[in-house]
Order: structure tokens, then sequence, then C-alpha cells
């Protein structure tokens, strides 16, 4: 069964990694479109990654979408200092010849949403969640047709990776996560506790190297310069793929193990700002909204990556 899906992503290297599997699986996965948001670097750099990404894949015809260049209540935060100052730095890519598309990321989410059969559209953030809270604000009649929202953001066990107690992705638009985590949608969560454990070692890296394509080259250099930062940062063997666990999931459910809990997000205050407060022993007595992965088999999800890029 193909899954249609969205993409909602900020471009990225761990980012393009995801984009690649998906684009890479059409049997499992459909790609309706990728919409744009700001967050690890810019707008104009996200919209302009996603493209550059596509163009690399060898598919030119992916619609992609710019959507919003800032979070719902709160100035934006980067983060130039892990992906570099394009956000892709590493691999040296052309800039695309692919057009933007007019329409903005949001209506093209409320639109497609409105015109696919109810429960067969799942979203897959891999950025901050503003785009897809906007079209949830806008178009409220939308929630109840979306099949799943697979999102990579949060953690719990791990902390926080950009203030002591926040994941990026949630920290850079909490309102927008409380406006999804609240929604009612069914959400899988792939957070820190996972993709920490998605490591790129130097074997790993040297297996995308040695496909001998374009893409396996791109992706061992983009990991190689994303990886100087974590492995100075954590002491780790090598960078964590963070975005490229909401595809995998899609594939092969299997990979991941997690439990159905409550996640509530914080907005108020500035000490643990975004934070997701993941009631991971059911403590709370909150009612479950999440899906919260915890853990991966990390062999088996980087022989279906290093399968999949193949094909490209």
């Amino acid at each position: 069964m193909t899954r249609k899906i969205i993409i909602d992503t900020d471009p990225g290297q761990d980012d393009a990694v995801a984009i690649l599997l998906a684009l890479a699986s059409p049997e499992e996965i459909e790609v309706l479109g990728i919409t744009a948001v700001a967050g690890n670097v810019p707008l104009a750099l996200t919209a302009k990654n996603a493209r550059i990404v596509c163009e690399l894949a060898g598919k030119p015809d992916v619609k992609v979408f710019a959507g919003c260049e800032g979070p719902i209540g709160r100035r934006l935060v980067t983060a130039e200092h892990v992906h570099g100052a394009t956000g892709l730095n590493g691999p040296k890519l052309p800039d695309p010849v692919m057009e933007l598309q007019p329409q903005h990321g949001v209506d093209f989410i409320i639109e497609t949403l409105r015109a696919e059969a109810p429960g067969t559209v799942t979203l897959c953030p891999l950025g901050p969640l503003t785009n897809i809270a906007m079209a949830f604000r806008m178009a409220p009649d939308i929630v109840e047709k979306v099949q799943e929202v697979v999102l990579m953001g949060g953690a719990y066990f791990e902390v926080g990776n950009i203030t002591p107690a926040a994941e990026f992705n949630i920290y850079v638009d909490p309102q927008a996560a409380e406006i999804v985590f609240k929604s009612g949608v069914p959400i899988t969560v792939m957070s820190l506790d996972v993709t920490h454990k998605a490591l790129v070692t130097k074997k790993r890296n040297d297996a995308f190297r040695a496909l001998g394509t374009k893409v396996g080259v791109a992706v061992a250099e983009m990991t190689d310069f994303f990886e100087r930062f974590d492995k100075e940062k954590y002491g780790s063997e090598g960078a964590p793929l963070h975005d490229p666990c909401v595809t995998a999931y899609l594939i092969r459910p299997d990979l991941f193990t997690g439990r159905h809990i409550n996640v509530e997000i914080e907005t108020r205050s500035e000490l643990t700002m975004g934070m997701t407060v993941a009631d991971w022993w059911g403590v709370s007595g909150r009612d479950p909204n999440a899906m919260f992965m915890g853990t991966i088999d990390a062999d088996g999800f980087f022989e279906l990556l290093t399968e999949r890029l193949a094909r490209l």
C-alpha cells in the first residue's frame, strides 16, 4: 500500500537524506509535494535546498512550495552553526533549475487534504511545525482528514539540543507544536531519543560513498560536514541522521519501538520553552496523544537507507 505524503521541511543535510529516501521508494511512498519552512536556515534557502535535493535525486517534477518564513509568535532561530551557511554545506551542488510553485505551502497543504480522500494523506514535518499549525488553524476542517502526522522533533531522555530542555524543531516554534499536538490527529514522534541512536559511523558513511553515484557521494559529503558538530558536542562516533527516521518509519515501521503516551509542549517558560514533556511512565493522568518512539534498529535502518539511495 503506497502512502501519500506531504514532506514539510527546512533542509538541512539530514532533511536532504530523508527526502532522497522518500523519492527512492515509490512503491511505499508517493510524494504529493514538498513544503519548505524556515528553520535550519531562512525560508529562501530552505525552499532552494528542497529543489536542489529533488534535482540531485533526478526528480525535477516534484512540486516544491515555500511556506511560512517565521514562527507563529516568536522571532526565527536558525542553525547555521550545525548545517553551514547554506544549510546544505558539504557537497558542491548546482543551483536548482526547477521552479518554485507559485502557491503558498500552507494553501497547498489545505487544498491537498481537501481534495484527497479522508485518511489517505500523511504529513511528514522534518522541521518546525509552523506550516502544519497554520494549515490546521486556517482550515480546521482538514484536521480530521489527516491520516497521520509523522514528525521529527522533541526529546525526553536525551533532553535538549538547542537549549538544555528543548529540541531545535520544537523550540523554533513551540506555539505551532502545541497546536499540532493538541489537534487530535494521530501523531508519531521521532524524538532525539531515537535519532541519536541512528549514528553515521565511518563504516556506514563509507557504504554511502562506495555507491559511487552522485547521490551516494553527496550524502557522504553531507554527513562528513554535518558530523563534525555532533562529534565535538556529544563525543559520539558520528552524526545522528534525525529526519530520515521519519521516512524510514513509513517504509519499515518494524525498525522502531515506542510508547503511546501524552506529550505536552511548554510554551510559557523561557527556561524550558519548547520542551516536549513526554509522560513516558504514565504518571500525569493525561490522555495519550502521540506514539513517542524510543528505540531503532540502527543496522536495519542504514541497510534500508543504503539500498534505497543506490536506486537514485
